[in-house]
């Protein structure tokens, strides 16, 4: 699915409320230096990179292929009040230097790119040694009543709570990696091997260069 114009749109609005963002965030920002340079890829509509802002003196960067989600994302950080460089650029090819990140955060995207292996050694080319990536997405065994949680969660109305359900159970669930898959792809990559932390209808892939 292409997340441009209104799809983006729809998109942002949905997955404005989430209860677990700021906790995420916190977590993060604990395991990043004070004036540390942290990368968000694939961050949509920003709601991850301005809580990651707003936790301590970071630099926080975003990279999303959708030029929609680049100018949302940048209109939610003015709006906020926090910097926030947002790139237009491709996961496979990002537009920065070598050992340039101390922490690189991909949340809700790593199922969608075409070449996981290679997004993965991008990511590990412009992390700096030492530092930490955290990956995390929906579980292929992720049960439906937890979905079905997840999504009231989100405070949607009752049509947009039936069609964000619908595509979880057809659309994203099919899409998901098994653990057998994402352990496969993570030892395909240079850095060889990680740790995957389940909870709730999500996995935490963890890994350090």
């Amino acid at each position: 699915m292409q997340m441009e114009g209104p799809i983006a749109t729809w998109y942002a609005r949905s997955t404005r409320v989430r209860h677990d963002r700021l906790e995420t965030a916190q977590s993060i920002a604990a395991q990043v230096p004070a004036g540390g340079a942290i990368l968000e890829v694939a961050p949509g509509p920003g709601y991850l990179a301005i809580e990651l802002a707003r936790c301590g003196d970071f630099h926080v960067s975003g990279l999303d292929i959708s030029r929609s989600f680049v100018r949302i994302a940048s209109q939610n950080a003015r709006e906020a009040g926090v910097s926030i460089d947002f790139h237009h650029g491709d996961v496979l090819r990002m537009p920065f230097a070598s050992d340039a990140f101390d922490f690189i955060v991909c949340q809700a995207a790593f199922k969608n790119f075409p070449d996981p292996v290679a997004a993965l050694n991008e990511m590990w080319r412009v992390l700096k040694p030492g530092g930490r990536v955290s990956i995390l997405d929906l579980r292929k065994d992720a049960p439906l009543d937890a979905i079905d949680q997840e999504v009231r969660s989100m405070h949607l109305s009752p049509l947009n709570a039936w069609v964000t359900k619908q595509v979880f159970r057809f659309g994203l669930l099919r899409a998901a990696y098994p653990r057998e898959k994402l352990e496969a792809v993570v030892a395909q990559s240079r850095f060889g091997d990680g740790e995957i932390v389940t909870d709730g209808i999500g996995f935490d892939l963890r890994l350090r260069k």
